[in-house]
């Protein structure tokens, strides 16, 4: 039996100590715990770790704190476009959708993208189609509705501005939620979710619903999920490029995800961070920016829950 293991994270940006009240930090740290609980106990009662980087992912898309599901920012129509991926480890198959709307866990669609389709990335109209054939239930606007993300689409609204998350300081937070796992059988795989851009007009994409970018899985290397500026993510090929260092360069999963966020990604002027486990439980957690909301947890006794650098 192989080591377990378990990563989560919320995004990360401009997570500067002492500007968060202690009671919003709570709240944080609470929905980070209890992501992590709920993944972990799948992979301690024997679940794969596919079931379990889904049931964390669900849980902080379920949370409105987090830019994903329930807490999806605000377009430039006043709407949600959510993405999504999912992506296991043993015989890389993946799913992922872009562009959906009215989906309680985007990452439960892309979930079935992967093992119900032919397919691997569905968007827009043909992604809701696919629900629809599923019978997806869907929510009204108003469960998605929050206000903060509100008020801040507001300030920007009818301009050219767009924001990455809800803060009151332009890109001063990357909105995505992640979850990477180690299963007994020594499976890893990765899920990522998110809500966009505030403001976001002309159906843009970022990294996360796209695999090698903002997610990846592979038993022979690493599993990853990243949260950032996704642009940059995606010219970088960030998820993927942590995996081929540790195949090519026969670096280990945090040597890889050192290079690749504190080296590689910057060079083009990018930032963010990203959570990555191998296939013996190991777990890296680099970012470059102030902060990154993450928690971690394996067999070998380790556990955390993070906001700000330690």
């Amino acid at each position: 039996m192989k080591n377990i293991a378990l990563a989560i994270h919320g995004g990360a940006g401009t997570l500067v100590k002492g500007l968060m009240t202690t009671e919003k930090e709570s709240d944080y740290k609470a929905a980070l715990k209890k992501a992590l609980h709920i993944g972990y106990t799948v992979l301690e009662n024997g679940g794969d770790s596919v079931r379990a980087v889904e049931a964390s992912v669900k849980i902080l898309e379920d949370s409105h704190l987090f830019n994903a599901g329930k807490g999806s920012v605000f377009t430039a129509e006043g709407t949600h476009e959510m993405d999504a991926a999912i992506m296991e480890g043993k015989n890389l198959e993946a799913g992922a959708v872009s562009l959906i709307t009215g989906i309680k866990n985007p990452v439960s669609l892309a979930r079935d993208v992967m093992q119900k389709s032919e397919h691997v990335f569905l968007a827009g109209e043909g992604a809701m189609r696919f629900a629809n054939d599923l019978n997806y239930k869907l929510e009204d606007p108003n469960y998605f509705y929050d206000e903060l993300r509100h008020t801040q689409w507001l300030e920007i609204k009818d301009t050219d501005g767009f924001q990455l998350d809800h803060s009151i300081k332009k890109d001063s937070k990357f909105g995505t939620v992640g979850a990477v796992a180690c299963d007994k059988d020594g499976n890893i795989a990765a899920a990522t979710s998110t809500g966009g851009m505030t403001n976001k007009k002309w159906g843009r994409v970022g990294d996360s619903p796209m695999i090698g970018a903002g997610n990846y899985a592979n038993n022979d290397t690493c599993a990853v999920s990243c949260t950032g500026s996704g642009e940059f993510f995606i010219r970088g090929v960030v998820a993927y490029d942590v995996s081929s260092l540790m195949e090519h360069k026969n670096m280990t999963v945090e040597e890889a995800a050192n290079e690749v966020i504190n080296k590689r990604i910057l060079k083009i002027k990018g930032d963010g961070g990203l959570i990555a486990v191998d296939a013996q439980g190991n777990i890296a957690m680099p970012f470059n920016t102030e902060g990154m909301y993450r928690a971690s947890k394996s067999s070998n006794g380790h556990e955390e829950v993070s906001i700000y650098r330690v």
